[in-house]
């Protein structure tokens, strides 16, 4: 690989780096090719993308972005997954893809700046998808006007048998 290919994939890694949300660091070390195959059509299908680079090339590409934290851990056959919408994904799928193939190793991870450890990833890809999340939200936040709106009017039927049992205590007097 000349120095222009590797100036292109620093820049090419930089540029995702940058406007990914999540980034998690894996050792495929015994994975075969077939095996990494379908890890990475698992992976494109969920909408994450993964990338297997030199380590010299991670930590130039890496510089100035939130990625940087993890930079000691670009030792050993690396490759990167990363995606730009959906921080659970990459997560969900690689744990998946691990229990099954014992060879791939969950490194590490960042997302916005903060380090993950294996623990962090298995939690992040324990939750639901972002569709669930957001309908749950929602209903949440639908929720509570629908309960003052039942709580408000609860009030003003009770003031009006208030007043319709005032009626009838003076009418029969």
């Amino acid at each position: 690989m000349n120095i222009e290919q590797k100036k292109n994939i620093v820049a090419a890694m930089h540029a995702k780096f940058t406007k990914a949300q999540i980034v998690i660091l894996t050792d495929y070390k015994g994975l075969n090719v077939t095996t990494m195959n379908a890890l990475r059509r698992k992976l494109r299908e969920g909408g994450v993308e993964y990338r297997v680079v030199k380590n010299s090339l991670l930590i130039r590409a890496s510089e100035n972005t939130d990625v940087a934290v993890i930079k000691d851990y670009f030792k050993g056959p690396s490759g990167v997954a990363y995606c730009e919408d959906d921080p659970v994904a990459p997560a969900k799928i690689l744990m998946a893809f691990a229990k099954e193939n014992k060879a791939l190793e969950i490194k590490t991870g960042v997302m916005n700046g903060k380090v993950l450890d294996h623990a962090d990833i298995k939690a992040l890809s324990a939750l639901p998808p972002r569709d669930i999340l957001l309908g749950q939200v929602l209903s949440a936040m639908n929720g509570v006007p629908s309960a003052l709106v039942r709580v408000l009017s609860g009030v003003t039927s009770q003031f009006l048998n208030v007043l319709t049992a005032i009626k009838e205590q003076k009418e029969s007097a």
